[in-house]
């Protein structure tokens, strides 16, 4: 499927809503050769296109690394078109990651319905999620040398990704946690797709290593950026924006950036939040706002808000930097990295 150029000035959301329209069709088809009905069923469910009892529904999500792929492949000097098969393989990935996170989190609801464990229970959605991993390896098989020139990319970045996700699973046990520990999780657990992301589609028309590099270097620090944002958002995010209960970090005890800079803080609520964490996540929800004040007050929120924008600018420095084909694409990647900051906004009032 073609796509006409994406006039200058677009908004973040309507670059994203034009690339997802460009790449669905693919997705869609990727997900329709699955030889299984029951995981053609649940993976449609996690995409957000059919409900629990199997009829069409509105989907959900951004399509944020999709978008990233087919950019990066017109930035390179190819066409949006081009990065298609890269893009399928990013986003099967990511969902692959998704269905296996939320039954190792215990998470029950995402994108304001719940999680596919809690509806088709943890052995399907687990061999789904695995279904989907597969999936991506064999779009990219069948997409030729530009496909061969892809498929390390990806798979190192999921090794990267299992790598951080047993990182933070981990952690989780530890009380010596530190932000630094924090980071090094988080460039496995969430950067390291959005790396791939940024950089795959240039690959897949045979972009010069520097180029690729670049555009990878760009990728990690928005990853990094993105998942700082959802950290905050994970402690005092709106739950009617974020599709997930008011400060669910706070209520599983999650070792995230903003709540250990706030245990690592040396201050007043720092301490006052330790010993409130010291014999497990609060249970009542007048526990959870005291550790959600006291997180804010010890400046972590702050802190990862602050962090967030840094690596943003260090991203758009890299990408200036680079010589690209197509600047207008370049731009639409700015653009895109800073939306992922600006995703921060969607705080709860009350908990601030």
């Amino acid at each position: 499927m073609s796509l006409p150029p994406i006039p200058p000035g677009r908004s973040a959301p309507e670059i994203l809503d034009a690339l997802k329209i460009l790449v669905e069709p693919a997705l869609r088809t990727a997900i329709d050769d699955l030889d299984d009905p029951r995981m053609r069923r649940i993976t449609r469910y996690q995409m957000g296109w059919c409900d629990a009892a199997g009829n069409p529904s509105r989907p959900g999500g951004k399509a944020i690394r999709p978008a990233l792929a087919v950019l990066s492949a017109a930035a390179a000097g190819g066409r949006l078109e081009d990065g298609v098969p890269a893009a399928v393989a990013v986003e099967l990935v990511h969902n692959f990651s998704l269905l296996h996170d939320d039954v190792m989190d215990r998470d029950v609801e995402r994108r304001h319905r719940p999680t596919g464990w809690v509806v088709f229970g943890e052995a399907q959605a687990i061999l789904a999620g695995t279904a989907m991993l597969t999936a991506a390896v064999e779009v990219l098989v069948g997409d030729g040398r530009a496909g061969t020139r892809c498929l390390p990319c990806l798979l190192a970045a999921i090794q990267r990704l299992i790598a951080g996700q047993s990182q933070d699973i981990e952690m989780e046990r530890r009380a010596d946690v530190g932000i630094d520990d924090v980071l090094r999780m988080e460039s496995g657990k969430t950067a390291a797709l959005l790396a791939c992301a940024a950089s795959i589609g240039a690959l897949s028309v045979g972009a010069p290593d520097d180029v690729v590099l670049g555009l990878a270097d760009f990728g990690d620090e928005i990853g990094i950026a993105f998942q700082l944002v959802d950290d905050i958002l994970g402690v005092v995010g709106d739950p009617a924006a974020t599709g997930k209960s008011s400060s669910s970090d706070v209520r599983t005890g999650k070792r995230s950036a903003p709540i250990v800079r706030a245990l690592r803080s040396n201050s007043e609520a720092g301490r006052r939040l330790d010993d409130l964490f010291a014999d497990g996540p609060p249970e009542d929800d007048d526990a959870v706002a005291l550790a959600t004040r006291l997180i804010v007050e010890a400046g972590g929120v702050d802190w990862a808000a602050g962090e967030a924008d840094a690596r943003v600018a260090r991203a758009r420095r890299r990408l200036d930097g680079l010589m690209l084909a197509d600047r207008d694409a370049a731009t639409d990647l700015a653009t895109v990295a800073d939306y992922i900051v600006s995703r921060g906004r969607l705080i709860n009032a009350s908990s601030t």
